[in-house]
């Protein structure tokens, strides 16, 4: 089949006014229903809510005492007491409790005093009328509008429909979304077994899973339908079973890209029209907007990519809104902060991109860290604390300047969390995740950019903290060099975190038999590198010279991933026969392990954050037995001097 070419790229606002206006044409959204008020938390008011009685439906007492006609006690003061009779202008009276007729007003009991035979009570003040009374209708009054459409119900809500009588209002319908994986290579997920996931044969179906959630989160109702394979009288089957099956819309997940195995378009514009395919969004480009005609119904459709940032990203911009439409409400529109990114962010001209960022703030000014851009990377988003635009019309945005970003996350997560940027360990997540479980206030939020890279940040005060195991060739000690070096001007302390085992990361048996640094320079061996300026590449450039062996004998030395665990992933997979890495990275995936050296990794911390609750807090973790116990048997780390302030520099 042929490919599916993009003819013209829709920009979303233009893809989302035109998809709209067909709709509108079509339907005015799913209609409305009776629930009863039990059920209506997180439903959408469909019409003008009235009262059906008032609240409260009688003067009532708000407080324990008397009640009066408050016009029988305007004579009494401190020099002339009152003497009411109980039972003829006095009666005792409980909060909540109806007025007696004839009543306007209640003394309290506190400011009585009860004659000995108890048929007398004496004030020594004046009441005034509907004094301590609660009014008839002082909080609703029957027949008036007690809550707007569009209007979400929510505990509050819930509250004042139950006081007006409101027993079953009106609320819109929710949406039927029906969700058609497709694809050949595609299983359920609770049917995806590890080997044939190694092997490649398969793919775990989970994105319906995750865009299910998203539409439940919007106040729709998802169905997931089976899987359709990539076969066209498949995917129209599965769409014309969704709409009979009374779908309001369809969503098809994969298809819609420009591949030989993409048949959603096709079948679409078969069975209606296609309205926009391709939108000039990163991730998200191709994405599709449509409608089908079955059984005399028109029913908007969307296709989204397969890969999950892309299809979220697509389902929020279009999707999520239409919901919103058919709700009579707005999206909701997340808050938006200014943030300075730390790193250039470059793109694509033509493309409205979306980069999801980690945030951090320091003294004030909060920091972005790009993460991971793939649009198949879903942990970008589960780990992203904003997401930043960049413009169709920019080549990127500049490090430093100030841009920005949507918040995924709270202004207080943000402000509690402490920022590290710098070298990659595997006890980082674990120090964040013990952070939270003890200090539940704070969090930890890490960049892999390599111990130099850390350093730097540091040094332009962009970070609460860096790990760092930068090697010193001539003096063989870890990271005073480089931090004399680096950061002149900004005293720090140097605690020890783990002294941990690097090594060559190898497939089981070793079947390169790989055992020393040379083995790497073999025509056989293909490898795979760290980052420049990280501390793994420092120490393979020492040991490789300390050899006399030249870099350009390392077959894929120029081929470089950001942390550990991406490294053994790249053995384990094949796509290199070794890298170098600790110990923990190749005990986490099932590798084995060829022993090169122990290093000294650090977190380098500037004396001004020294004595922050968030810093502190981070040093009772470290030096915790739970947290020592739990590194121990990670494999390849030593932590008894974990948590130790090694040296203090002055920053001259």
């Amino acid at each position: 089949m042929e490919r599916n070419v993009y003819l013209s790229l829709r920009s979303p606002e233009e893809a989302r006014a035109i998809w709209f206006t067909r709709i509108a044409e079509l339907t005015d959204g799913p209609g409305t229903e009776n629930v009863p008020l039990e059920e209506a938390a997180h439903r959408v008011i469909a019409e003008p809510v009235e009262a059906l009685r008032s609240s409260p439906a009688f003067h009532g007492a708000a407080m324990d005492g008397i009640a009066v006609r408050a016009e029988d006690t305007f004579s009494a003061s401190t020099r002339n007491p009152l003497a009411l009779e109980v039972g003829k202008n006095a009666f005792w009276i409980n909060t909540g409790q109806p007025l007696p007729a004839g009543c306007n007003a209640v003394i309290m009991v506190e400011n009585l005093n009860v004659e000995e035979d108890g048929k007398k009570v004496i004030t020594e003040k004046a009441a005034f009328p509907w004094q301590h009374v609660r009014k008839l209708g002082e909080d609703i009054v029957a027949t008036e509008i007690l809550l707007a459409p569009g209007v979400e119900i929510g505990s509050y809500e819930i509250g004042a429909l139950a006081a007006a009588g409101v027993l079953r209002p009106t609320v819109f319908r929710k949406a039927q979304v029906a969700i058609i994986p497709t694809g050949s290579e595609i299983v359920p997920l609770q049917q995806a077994r590890d080997e044939d996931l190694c092997r490649g044969k398969i793919l775990p179906e989970f994105n319906s899973l995750v865009l299910s959630t998203c539409i439940r989160d919007a106040g729709g109702q998802a169905d997931v339908r089976p899987i359709a394979p990539d076969v066209p009288e498949a995917i129209k089957a599965a769409i014309v079973s969704a709409v009979e099956a009374g779908a309001d819309l369809v969503l098809l997940n994969a298809g819609s890209s420009a591949g030989s195995h993409d048949y959603t378009v096709e079948v679409v514009r078969s069975m209606g029209e296609v309205l926009v395919h391709g939108i000039s969004l990163m991730p998200g480009k191709p994405a599709m907007l449509g409608t089908v005609s079955v059984a005399e119904r028109q029913v908007p459709i969307m296709g989204v990519p397969g890969y999950p940032v892309s299809a979220l990203m697509a389902v929020e911009e279009f999707l999520l809104p239409l919901l919103a439409i058919w709700q009579k409400r707005v999206c909701p529109k997340r808050e938006c902060v200014s943030v300075i990114p730390c790193n250039p962010l470059p793109s694509r001209p033509g493309m409205e991109e979306r980069i999801r960022v980690r945030l951090g703030m320091v003294d004030g000014t909060c920091f972005a860290v790009p993460l991971s851009r793939g649009a198949g990377t879903v942990t970008s988003l589960s780990r992203a604390d904003a997401i930043i635009t960049v413009p169709r019309d920019s080549e990127g945005l500049d490090a430093g300047n100030p841009v920005q970003a949507e918040l995924l996350r709270s202004r207080r997560q943000i402000a509690n969390a402490l920022l590290a940027i710098g070298s990659h360990d595997n006890t980082l997540e674990y120090i964040d995740s013990q952070l939270r479980r003890t200090h539940p206030r704070f969090s930890l939020t890490s960049a892999h950019v390599g111990s130099l890279g850390g350093l730097l940040a540091l040094q332009r005060k962009q970070c609460h903290l860096a790990g760092s195991h930068l090697l010193d060739e001539e003096t063989g000690v870890y990271n005073r060099t480089a931090i004399r070096e680096h950061l002149k001007g900004t005293p720090v302390m140097l605690v020890h975190l783990v002294n941990r085992e690097q090594g060559f990361l190898v497939k089981p048996g070793n079947p390169k038999e790989i055992h020393d640094v040379a083995d790497i320079c073999r025509d056989d061996v293909r490898f795979i590198n760290r980052q420049r300026g990280s501390g793994t590449r420092v120490l393979l450039d020492y040991e490789l010279k300390r050899r006399g062996l030249a870099v350009s004998n390392v077959h894929g030395y120029g081929d470089e991933e950001y942390t550990h665990m991406n490294v053994a992933a790249a053995v384990l997979s094949g796509r290199a026969d070794t890298g170098l890495g600790v110990r923990a990275a190749a005990v986490a995936l099932g590798l084995d392990f060829v022993f090169v050296g122990t290093e000294e990794y650090d977190l380098v911390i500037p004396h001004a954050y020294a004595e922050d609750e968030r810093i502190l807090a981070l040093l009772d973790v470290i030096r915790s037995t739970v947290f020592r116990n739990k590194v121990q048997s990670m494999g390849g780390y030593d932590v008894s001097h974990t948590g130790e302030i090694l040296w203090e520099y002055d920053g001259k």
